[in-house]
């Protein structure tokens, strides 16, 4: 039967047979089972040399990638391994940096807000500020509190420093007259106490000011005190604190102010190490006569050579302003 020419040029592709395609696929089938007997559960006498060579050096690939993977993962551990008392970054390298801050207490009950209120002659008004420092010196009262206090305290001198694993002791009930809990801390004479401690940082040793060499904004009232120790007693190796009003006004406001039991903190408790038992040296700032009905605004910086000073910033200060009616 002749075929029409003209259909010719529309002829479609016809779709292979199936058993054409069977026939093509064959190929695809015998090399899939070639390679799949090498692992199929057949008798080991069905497998040539060449199977057992290429199984042989299958697994012993696989093997030495599991042992390499083990090792990475090993070692990554070991670098990355967070001592819990050895923090892995410090001081310059962390987020804290290398210069501590300041802090103080009681703090107000707000967060935000740095103003210390209260009316002077009423016990419910000042008992906020009163139970706050409670609290907050009732872990060095009962240093029971602390994990390990009280087996590795050891007692600090100027020429006696902490052995290894030793912590050198605040003793708060001697020296902080009149800053006591039993007289209230003073807020009932309208004459508070504030207590001030240097923030902890791990390893830093700061670097002290020697009689002869005080920085030019050093408070002159400092600068003489430091001047009328002896360098050879080792006493003038302290972190410095002094504490005064913001503005003219406020130096006027504030009165005169005492440091108890002394204006800085004893070079001797540094560094801070994450020993069990360390607890942070406090200096009582006692306003003596603070000008009532008026808010005072207090700045208190810590002076040492590595400690950098910057209000903006607040680096090396703390500022709170106080008002008692």
């Amino acid at each position: 039967m002749s075929r029409n020419p003209k259909l010719e040029e529309f002829e479609i592709e016809r779709k292979p047979s199936r058993f054409q395609g069977v026939r093509g696929g064959s190929d695809f089938f015998t090399r899939k089972h070639s390679t799949s007997r090498l692992f199929d559960k057949t008798p080991s006498r069905d497998r040539s040399l060449k199977d057992w060579g290429k199984l042989v050096l299958f697994y012993s690939i696989f093997y030495a990638c599991l042992v390499v993977l083990f090792a990475i993962c090993m070692v990554t551990f070991l670098q990355q391994f967070i001592n819990p008392r050895v923090p892995r970054l410090q001081q310059e390298y962390s987020i804290i940096g290398s210069s501590p801050g300041l802090g103080f207490r009681p703090l107000p009950p707000d967060v935000r807000s740095t103003l210390i209120w209260y009316k002077g002659t009423g016990y419910d008004s000042y008992k906020y500020w009163e139970d706050q420092l409670k609290e907050f010196l009732s872990v060095y009262k009962k240093k029971g509190q602390t994990a390990g206090a009280g087996q590795n305290i050891y007692n600090c001198d100027w020429k006696r420093l902490p052995p290894p694993g030793k912590v050198c002791d605040v003793d708060i009930r001697t020296g902080y007259e009149p800053c006591i809990e039993e007289n209230h801390f003073s807020f009932h004479k309208s004459s508070p106490c504030i207590f001030l401690k240097l923030n902890k940082i791990y390893g830093w040793r700061p670097e002290f000011y020697q009689p002869n060499e005080l920085p030019a904004d050093m408070p002159e009232e400092l600068q003489t005190h430091i001047r009328s120790l002896s360098a050879t007693s080792n006493q003038t190796n302290m972190v410095w604190i002094t504490c005064q009003g913001e503005t003219p006004a406020d130096k006027e406001n504030i009165g005169p102010v005492s440091y108890l039991p002394r204006p800085g903190f004893p070079g001797y408790f540094y560094p801070y190490e994450n020993a069990e038992g360390y607890l942070s040296p406090l200096v009582a700032l006692h306003l003596r006569r603070p000008r009532t009905g008026i808010v005072i605004n207090i700045e208190c910086r810590a002076w040492a050579k590595n400690i950098k000073y910057d209000r903006k910033e607040k680096m090396g200060v703390v500022h709170f302003e106080i008002m008692i009616e």
